[in-house]
């Protein structure tokens, strides 16, 4: 698997904004999100392209607290077909202030790493999962790079004991039990659930219950929530999958 740097983590972020910008350009901003219920186009890049701004606002300042979304300015456009191009200029703030500061400069952060670095990785992250919800959304199949998305499913387990927000996570423990999460492009993981909650490690060892896909971008898309269990070949106990998806929607 790739080692990144805080450096491609920023440019691929970047990289990210600019393609879900693309890939939004001239679509109707009323179109539902299937996989972000409620929301329709416009509101999911509202979303992403406010979390951008929030984000840099904060590494900006290496914020020692949450600062509340809620009384801030982002400059969202009244018109919302220029909600692609807002977001396009989104991708040149959030690597602005990312490449201005130290990676390894003390910051508040939602997740188990204080540190700027962290920011660029959630960025990334934040941004793939959020385009992949704009190309169902207008009826495209979302293309992971396998780098990335081998990536983001680590990113995933380690900022899932963080999100303090979704109670089902409150249960997420257990007794020795896996779940083997497998890529036929050799990535692998195999996730423990313990009294105190869960490990994982890089495994091609089959678990409990193994989850088999083509591509990282299948294992990520799924611990997201943006694709169903039953699109995929499933070894073993599967009752333990369905558990483990349902408490950890975040």
């Amino acid at each position: 698997m790739k080692l990144w740097t805080h450096a491609d983590y920023a440019r691929a972020a970047g990289a990210e904004i600019t393609r879900m910008a693309d890939t939004t350009a001239r679509h109707n901003m009323s179109a539902p999100t299937p996989t972000c219920p409620g929301w329709d186009l416009g509101a999911l890049i509202a979303h992403t392209g406010t979390i951008h701004r929030w984000a840099a606002a904060m590494v900006r300042d290496l914020a020692d607290r949450r600062y509340d979304r809620r009384t801030m300015e982002f400059g969202e456009p009244e018109d919302r077909t220029a909600y692609p191009e807002w977001l396009r200029a989104g991708a040149g703030i959030l690597q602005e202030a990312l490449s201005a500061q130290d990676p390894d400069a003390p910051m508040w952060v939602w997740g188990g790493d204080p540190h700027v670095r962290w920011w660029s990785r959630r960025q990334l992250h934040e941004t793939v999962v959020h385009r992949a919800d704009a190309e169902i959304a207008i009826g495209v199949a979302p293309e992971i790079d396998e780098d990335i998305a081998a990536d983001g499913v680590e990113e995933f387990f380690d900022v899932l004991p963080h999100a303090t927000w979704a109670p089902g996570l409150r249960e997420l423990s257990g007794e020795g039990e896996t779940i083997s999460w497998q890529a036929d492009t050799g990535a692998g993981w195999l996730v423990t659930l313990q009294p105190d909650g869960f490990s994982y490690e890089r495994s091609w060892e089959p678990g409990d219950v193994t989850v088999r896909a083509a591509a990282s971008s299948d294992l990520q898309l799924l611990a997201w929530g943006r694709r169903r269990a039953d699109d995929y070949s499933i070894e073993g106990d599967s009752a333990l999958l369905d558990w483990w998806l349902s408490h950890t929607a975040i």
